[in-house]
């Protein structure tokens, strides 16, 4: 290298910051473009979810009675064991990001393994509350099957309003609730497993000494798309499992 050269190259920072990029003149430079990049993927990820949020919503208003006997059919304890998992799991992610800031190798080894763990953890459990109901014949469909819940046909109130529905409008409109259900905890669970991929890809980066995972911002950046499934799931438990009257 000339001493020209070299003289540019210390100018531009790089004989200081070795995770400098060349494109960039600064590190703060360089970290504003990793947000800004990463914030702009979240916000179309906000509007995807934001679209199927305002149809729940919508057909929430539509078809109260039946939304909210139909929620009776969902898991509680389920929803709020995975909902304990991905809270857990943000614990961890983060400090993930911590021991990458700190430059902690084996830190990220750990925590990044327990993430995905819990992610895994959360598909488990989301697979039993899928297999119910495909066992109660609740999955949309040509098979479909609808019973109102013991609760609903036993209250005076809701009763005489179910009475009044008829069995094709009613079928209809519970499998409204379970069209959105999939939809919505389905994508979610994409949104998870994508998160796991990444996760162990970066994993395996550590663990072989990637030069890219010197610098804490991929694991960080990563982190805020963790963060974000875990947001999208605080969202999804109380609006599908916690319906009020």
């Amino acid at each position: 290298m000339s001493a020209e050269a070299a003289v540019q190259e210390h100018a531009h920072g790089h004989g200081h910051e070795p995770d400098l990029m060349h494109q960039f003149d600064t590190m703060e430079q360089q970290n504003d473009a990793y947000m800004t990049g990463m914030w702009t993927f979240l916000v179309t990820e906000i509007m995807f979810f934001g679209g199927l949020f305002c149809a729940y919503l919508v057909y929430r208003y539509s078809y109260p009675t039946i939304f909210f006997d139909a929620h009776k059919h969902l898991s509680i304890r389920m929803g709020g064991l995975n909902t304990f998992i991905l809270l857990t799991s943000s614990f961890s992610m983060a400090l993930a990001v911590r021991a990458a800031q700190l430059k902690s190798r084996k830190g990220q080894l750990i925590w990044l393994a327990v993430t995905v763990l819990f992610a895994f953890g959360f598909l488990v459990v989301k697979y039993f509350e899928y297999s119910a109901k495909f066992e109660h014949h609740l999955v949309p469909g040509p098979y479909f099957n609808y019973e109102p819940t013991t609760s609903l046909v036993n209250n005076p109130h809701f009763n005489g309003i179910v009475s009044q529905i008829p069995g094709a409008q009613l079928q209809q409109w519970a499998q409204m609730f379970f069209v959105l259900y999939f939809c919505m905890t389905g994508l979610h669970g994409i949104h998870v497993i994508i998160g796991i991929i990444v996760i162990s890809i970066l994993w395996w980066m550590v663990y072989k000494g990637h030069p890219a995972t010197r610098y804490f911002m991929p694991i960080e950046m990563t982190g805020l798309y963790w963060h974000f499934v875990d947001i999208v799931w605080i969202f999804l438990y109380p609006l599908f499992y916690l319906i009020p009257h």
